[in-house]
């Protein structure tokens, strides 16, 4: 068995009807996989592959950009609320 990034394993699952639906509407029949495993990812991995996930985020400069102007949008509001 590999355990080297990006090698791919096929995993057969059974899924309810309905989340099954839901998944081939939103995700698409092709990326259900992907989705499946990102979203497990950080539950069955040590902490290192949340660290390079973040550092991944972090290396995205649009997305950090668009982070950034949010957090600063949304400042006003915590004033607000008092």
């Amino acid at each position: 068995m590999s355990n080297r990034p990006g090698t791919q394993r096929k995993l057969t699952i059974t899924v309810d009807a309905d989340v099954y639906e839901a998944l081939h509407a939103r995700i698409g029949p092709r990326g259900i996989g992907r989705f499946l495993s990102d979203l497990a990812r950080p539950h069955v991995m040590g902490g290192e592959a949340l660290a390079e996930g973040y550092a991944a985020m972090a290396a995205d400069e649009t997305r950090e950009r668009e982070a950034e102007e949010w957090a600063e949008a949304t400042i006003g509001d915590v004033a607000d609320d008092r």
